[in-house]
């Protein structure tokens, strides 16, 4: 049976005596005890970090870059192909983070995410056109959403499962802190080398160092460290592999990991969160990126950037807040207040008034990352080993589905300068509705999860530690 209510093993950063926030001298003693847990929190650092700088750079490159053009169509078009493909891919090659050594799938991820943004700086200094870009960029989100997959996969392996949610928090807020460094990063190289493709590209070739780095990070894992608990060896059917090898796996990825969300009420609830969360998400895009190229909201890719940190001092202050609101409330309650205040933060921004917006970008990336985190949290602790890996996949798709799906729609109906009321409504309307759909989810709340072990049990956890 699932409990969602503030319980130590729902809640996370609870100790066991019911406190609700994560003590300093256990946050210290995970560290401590566990050299795989600062490990893998610097290999997250260098991810995010790499994101950030190319994600900025790409940006740059094609929509604020002299010698293009792009309308909102052709940005809906961009993300299509950036998104969609890996979207689709995602779930199925998730099933070999169920089945291959993680730690083996992070260093050779980042390496060949290394070699793609030096194949897209290529593409960028040579001028070809914006599609020609997007589908070079794609692998290299493929490549990029296949190592965070990873690394939430494994973190269950290297923590205390009832301390979950507070490091997944505290991973949250330096994470996002080393993605907007990142960013910034980029806009510091894009002075230096100029906003012109071959600047652009120079820009793009600063995520390769980083890369990898973290892949030289990520090689220090022992074999296995990361999980899974049952590797595919022979590639037979066993009970913890029913669909036997990975390869096999692999073609039945999308159903394996649609399966164990929906037959985790408290994951899919959370799921259907962010997920609404990630629809708005691309009407606020799509309308801040015509607003700022249009000069409406002022400052070109410095006010864009302007109002991406100002979402990202959302997601560090979720960080902060996510724990207590978990352990006082419980997850389904956390996702429904911050749903609901998405509903008003969405409708201020009908005033299209740059200081609102800036507040608003904050407050939603605040409630959007509250809801990731209660999404993070269930499916670490709610979805078996064996499917965790398509369960982090299948989430990427309908992240990515949704987002381009957004903006599709958004660029149908935009207005000229960005200013479109009715996409407003429409946000705050989904939001709503999501509310009444976890809600419903949570009806099934007493549903029977199969495959219960959890690798990140407490004594699980403590003997894996005690042998390294």
């Amino acid at each position: 049976m699932v409990n969602v209510e503030p319980t130590a093993a729902a809640c996370g950063p609870p100790s066991c005596s019911g406190s609700h926030r994560l003590p300093l001298r256990q946050f210290v003693r995970s560290f401590r005890d566990s050299p795989g847990l600062f490990r893998l929190l610097s290999v997250r650092l260098g991810s995010q970090f790499t994101d950030g700088l190319f994600q900025a750079a790409l940006g740059g490159a094609i929509l604020f870059n002299p010698e293009r053009h792009a309308d909102p169509m052709a940005v809906a078009g961009g993300m299509a192909v950036l998104l969609l493909p890996y979207s689709v891919i995602g779930p199925f090659a998730g099933a070999l983070l169920d089945h291959w050594d993680r730690r083996t799938v992070l260093v050779w991820a980042n390496v060949l995410r290394a070699v793609l943004v030096s194949l897209v700086a290529l593409v960028i200094a040579t001028g070809a056109n914006d599609t020609g870009v997007l589908i070079a960029a794609l692998a290299v989100t493929g490549a990029s959403r296949f190592v965070a997959s990873g690394l939430s996969a494994g973190l269950p392996h290297v923590i205390e499962r009832d301390l979950l949610v507070g490091m997944n928090s505290f991973f949250t807020t330096i994470g996002a802190g080393a993605l907007a460094l990142g960013a910034g990063g980029a806009l510091a190289l894009r002075e230096i080398f100029g906003s012109d493709n071959s600047g652009s590209a120079a820009t793009v070739m600063g995520a390769v160092v980083v890369a990898l780095a973290a892949a030289a990070i990520a090689h220090r894992f022992e074999p296995l460290q990361l999980g899974p608990d049952h590797p595919d060896v022979v590639g037979k059917v066993t009970p913890q592999h029913p669909s036997g090898s990975a390869f096999r796996a692999v073609t039945v990825g999308l159903g394996h990991g649609a399966r164990a969300v929906w037959q985790a009420p408290p994951v899919a609830a959370a799921l259907a969160g962010v997920g609404a969360h990630r629809l708005v998400f691309g009407f606020n895009t799509l309308m801040l990126l015509v607003l700022t190229k249009n000069s409406t909201l002022g400052g070109g890719l410095s006010g864009f950037g302007l109002v991406a940190a100002m979402t990202a001092v959302g997601m560090l202050f979720a960080a902060l807040l996510t724990p207590f609101l978990v352990a006082r409330f419980g997850r389904r309650r956390a996702v429904v207040s911050a749903l609901a205040v998405g509903v008003v933060a969405q409708l201020t921004l009908w005033s299209f008034n740059g200081i609102v917006i800036c507040v608003a970008a904050a407050v939603l990336g605040l409630i959007g990352q509250v809801c990731k985190l209660c999404g993070d949290a269930a499916m670490q602790m709610d979805v078996a080993d064996a499917r965790r890996g398509q369960a982090f996949s299948f989430q990427d798709a309908l992240f990515n589905f949704a987002f381009v799906g957004a903006i599709t729609v958004g660029a149908l109906t935009i207005a000229e300068d960005g200013r479109s009321p009715s996409l407003v409504v429409a946000g705050a309307a989904i939001y709503a509705i999501a509310i009444v759909v976890v809600g419903l989810i949570h009806n099934r709340e007493n549903a029977t999860i199969p495959g219960a072990e959890h690798p990140g049990d407490r004594h699980a956890i403590r003997n894996r530690l005690s042998q390294r």
